[in-house]
């Protein structure tokens, strides 16, 4: 079982290297897409808190506890990227946002992983299930979480490099799902919760305002494509 449970973990974590596509683009190509793959992004963030994190915590936990768990998730990542604006130097070119997504996805991930374990720890055709569904759901938010990564002043190399590092952590989520089985179970429902609060933090915070720079035509095209990742992430409920 472990087998599977890894083989998936991998396949997931791979993802993490998507932004590699964008090495067929110029760099003036790939800023004018950077502004749409915000915009989904921002939207799949929204959609993967209220659509999925948000009724799964609610169907196992009390709701005061998982909206208190959602706020405390949000509060946090406000004082992490507090603390990346208060410590970072004048000649740094990197947004903070940046970095408070690539830890917030590593979270999501990490749960993600435990997730995919406990899936296959049921049934290997459940698991199978459970692993096309993340990989659904993860290709087109890395590519949003990529653009995002770039937007925020990242090198394209040094983008690709934290996202898969983010995404990795699938794999160690894994292997605690696994080994800790029975222990998992009472923190995860906690923690999916805490993961839709950073969700939540970061389209609201750093990308819809991002969005809002932009003028005219390309004002409406984020809209758009913000919708759209709403919608892919309301049709991939199930």
């Amino acid at each position: 079982m472990l087998f599977w449970i890894l083989g998936a973990a991998v396949i997931d974590a791979l993802l993490g290297f998507v932004g590699v596509f964008s090495l067929w683009f110029s760099k003036k190509d790939l800023n004018n897409i950077i502004h749409v793959l915000v915009a989904f992004a921002a939207g799949s963030l929204l959609g993967g808190a209220f659509f999925h994190l948000l009724p799964e915590s609610l169907e196992k936990i009390d709701a005061g506890i998982a909206m208190t768990m959602a706020l405390a998730g949000f509060v946090l990542f406000m004082i992490v990227e507090s603390f990346f604006h208060w410590h970072r130097c004048k000649e740094c070119k990197i947004h903070p946002f940046s970095y408070v997504m690539v830890v917030g996805d590593a979270i999501h991930n990490f749960l993600g992983g435990i997730i995919l374990a406990a899936s296959f720890l049921v049934s290997i055709p459940l698991g199978i299930a459970t692993t096309t569904a993340i990989i659904a759901h993860e290709l087109p938010q890395q590519l949003g979480i990529f653009g995002v990564l770039m937007k925020g002043g990242f090198e394209r190399n040094k983008a690709i490099l934290y996202s898969f590092g983010a995404q990795s952590t699938v794999i160690l989520g894994a292997l605690v799902g696994y080994f800790l089985a029975g222990m998992s179970e009472g923190i995860l429902p906690l923690l999916v919760p805490f993961a839709a609060g950073n969700f939540i933090y970061i389209a609201a915070s750093d990308l819809i305002p991002e969005m809002h720079k932009s003028e005219g035509w390309d004002k409406i095209v984020s809209i758009f494509i913000f919708s759209l990742g709403l919608l892919f992430m309301l049709l991939i409920k199930g």
